[in-house]
């Protein structure tokens, strides 16, 4: 017999039995298929009955002429992309801050916000427009000023550069209102201790917001380190071409050719899983370095 109440809770369990469920399936179900990383996938035979290949699948992705180079794009954009994605919307943050006029304050955030909830199929489309070496409107300014155009997106050297700032124009919105959000949890009484110590606005946001701050953007960056092979295939896709592959192709566009294009399953799961070995890795590290260096636990 349950007590009373356990019988309160009861609904709340019941509530939680349909998103278990989802997550039995789709989450804890295709993990099976990792077993096609050990294997030379036959569709007509099934995962459980193709040959059997042992770490065949890994030994031939790493000796492909092209893994190294797609290895260090990934690396380099991921990491600027981290970086810049924890910096900038510090920054952005901390001078919203400072805006008294409340209706100006709302406008900005809800300017740099909107990207975010575009998609880089739409994006995408947009940037190849406004980028155009011919036809494209900074182009056009580039030339106005005297410069030669440039091709953000058929230029190997331009490339990434072009990718990281395009992913911090669209995620910037975002993150700046996590920060936003740290920055209430500041003690008033500190501020007014500041002032009263005759801390200037600068001192201020130095010796109390900063540090108000600090655990959040140690969550931030904890959790992102997760991302140091995942330079985002989504933009990536949308952006990139052949004549780029140099400096832009990526673990996840070149999983996506031998999977999906090449349909070589097992060696597209062998990369797949050892992408995901090296972000549990880094998590983990970045966790425990949170916790020694910050004293901040996630859990």
């Amino acid at each position: 017999m349950l007590s009373p109440k356990a019988m309160r809770l009861l609904p709340l369990h019941v509530m939680l039995i349909p998103p278990l469920v989802l997550l039995l399936i789709y989450s804890y179900g295709p993990i099976a298929g990792i077993y096609l990383a050990f294997e030379k996938f036959m569709p007509s035979k099934g995962i459980f009955h193709s040959p059997f290949v042992g770490l065949d699948n890994f030994k031939y992705v790493w000796e492909l002429p092209d893994t190294k180079q797609v290895l260090l794009n990934t690396v380099v954009i991921a990491a600027m992309k981290i970086v810049l994605n924890l910096s900038a919307p510090i920054v952005l943050a901390l001078l919203l801050n400072e805006i008294r006029i409340r209706a100006f304050k709302r406008a900005v955030q809800t300017i740099v916000y909107l990207p975010y909830f575009l998609s880089w199929v739409l994006l995408g489309g947009i940037l190849i427009d406004i980028l155009s070496p011919s036809e494209g409107i900074v182009n056009g300014f580039l030339q106005a000023l005297g410069l030669k155009p440039i091709f953000f997106l058929g230029d190997p050297g331009w490339f990434r550069f072009t990718a990281v700032v395009s992913d911090l124009w669209k995620e910037i919105g975002f993150n700046t209102i996590v920060f936003l959000a740290a920055i209430t949890n500041a003690n008033p009484s500190l501020y007014e201790a500041a002032v009263i110590d005759g801390a200037n606005r600068w001192k201020q946001t130095i010796n109390v917001t900063l540090p108000s701050m600090l655990p959040i953007i140690v969550l931030v960056a904890t959790l992102s380190l997760g991302n140091v092979l995942n330079a985002g295939f989504d933009q990536i896709f949308n952006l990139y071409s052949p004549q780029v592959y140099s400096t832009a192709d990526i673990l996840d566009t070149f999983l996506y050719r031998i999977g999906i294009v090449d349909t070589q399953y097992g060696v597209a799961t062998a990369v797949g899983l050892f992408k995901s070995v090296i972000s549990f890795l880094f998590i983990s590290v970045s966790y425990f370095l949170a916790y020694r260096i910050a004293n901040y636990r996630i859990f």
